[in-house]
């Protein structure tokens, strides 16, 4: 665990338009203690869309300070964790795959608000899992 307590992630997807995203929205409403999340796509789309927007408003969560963009090295370095979205083999999409975990989580880019809804349920349990584990080990610490 980083020295301040928060450990340190970040969520890489394709274009950072849908799922990266709303990871981090996610990671900063519910895990806020233990995270600090940010985003990056391997491709940027250069926009969080309409729908990533509506889906996490509609869930409580806050869109605002989204931005779609892209993965840079200085990014990378100064994450604990990075979480590949992407769907890419993490062994050729990243220069240290050894701090990269993939999660597979489908993208839900062009879909209906219902695709939309069930990636961002899939997301917050993967974030509410993460968080506990980490929240575990902080515990272990002291």
């Amino acid at each position: 665990m980083p020295e301040n307590n928060k450990f340190r992630v970040l969520f890489v997807c394709l274009g950072n338009a849908c799922r990266s995203p709303m990871a981090e929205a996610i990671a900063r409403f519910s895990a806020s203690d233990v995270l600090e999340p940010s985003s990056a796509g391997l491709y940027p789309l250069g926009y969080v869309p309409d729908m990533t927007q509506s889906t996490l408003a509609r869930n409580g969560y806050e869109a605002n300070g989204l931005s779609s963009k892209p993965l840079r090295d200085a990014d990378f370095e100064a994450v604990d964790l990075v979480i590949n979205l992407s769907g890419e083999p993490r062994h050729l999409a990243f220069a240290d795959p050894a701090k990269v975990v993939d999660w597979d989580v489908a993208d839900p880019y062009g879909a209906d608000p219902a695709v939309y809804q069930r990636i961002l349920e899939d997301l917050e349990q993967r974030v509410a899992e993460l968080a506990a584990r980490l929240r575990d080990k902080s515990k272990e610490k002291k």
